[in-house]
């Protein structure tokens, strides 16, 4: 089915981090607005399923974006199974593990940037390199949180990395800008996906309350009282990857019920 009137139509998107979470939903949505999707994770099974329902003109691949060679090996797929590469959504992350400053380690700090800041610098580079400057066209989607806005109890490594990653979308944006290009930071709030409902059930016994509990504490200050969806993250970054967006770049831009106001 193509959807949106395809307003992806001829587009090719690389998602990352794309075996659970929001990214499948995402890679379904693009594919019924029209694009071909490269899905790529480290859980081979997972990302070759989502790819299968997201439906035809999306093909899933194991790689290890810490690793520069997985990553130049993603984008020489998406190459050579679809032509060139338009959109590139900066998806892959991880929390980590908690840990107060006190107690972090090196390898846990290390570990969390490798995939929530250098993955995405690795693959933006080499999409711009193998196709987006000499076709001088292109938009990089990156992804951050609200975390990385006001911080976030035992989530050193993790806020470091989320809010590096809206930096390092301005410098994006100002260097390929003059070629056409545009990249833009989406910055989610809490998303309702099966990862939070863990964390929160954690937090919860931890507290000493139970989860329902807990979410309503945490939506008590949200003036929308309520979080996102995967859709409604999904539904932003189709607005970016598209053309709509086409003189929106450098913005970080939040999706989180009003959560965070910035400005």
């Amino acid at each position: 089915m193509r959807g949106d009137n395809g307003r992806l139509s001829g587009k090719v998107a690389i998602i990352t981090g794309a075996s659970t979470g929001t990214a499948p939903i995402m890679a379904k949505l693009f594919v019924e607005a029209g694009a071909r999707v490269l899905l790529a994770a480290r859980r081979e099974q997972l990302v070759l399923e989502a790819a299968a329902k997201a439906g035809p003109g999306a093909v899933g691949i194991r790689a290890d974006l810490t690793s520069e060679e997985d990553v130049r090996a993603m984008v020489a797929r998406a190459i050579s199974e679809f032509g060139q590469v338009d959109i590139l959504l900066n998806n892959a992350a991880a929390p980590g593990t908690d840990k107060y400053i006190w107690e972090q380690t090196l390898e846990n700090w290390n570990a969390t940037i490798g995939i929530d800041l250098t993955a995405a610098m690795l693959c933006t580079r080499e999409v711009l390199k193998r196709s987006m400057l000499e076709r001088k066209s292109g938009s990089i989607v990156n992804f951050s949180s609200t975390a990385g806005w006001n911080g976030m109890q035992r989530k050193s490594h993790y806020v470091a990395a989320k809010a590096a990653l809206r930096a390092f979308t301005k410098v994006v944006a100002l260097e390929v800008g003059p070629h056409g290009i545009r990249c833009n930071c989406l910055v989610p709030g809490s998303i309702d996906t099966e990862l939070w409902r863990s964390y929160g059930k954690r937090v919860a016994a931890e507290q000493g309350i139970d989860f329902e509990t807990w979410r309503a504490k945490r939506l008590q200050d949200v003036p929308l009282r309520t979080i996102s969806t995967p859709r409604d993250i999904a539904n932003l970054a189709l607005f970016l990857a598209g053309d709509e967006s086409r003189t929106i770049t450098g913005q970080s831009i939040n999706c989180d019920a009003g959560a965070v106001m910035i400005g």
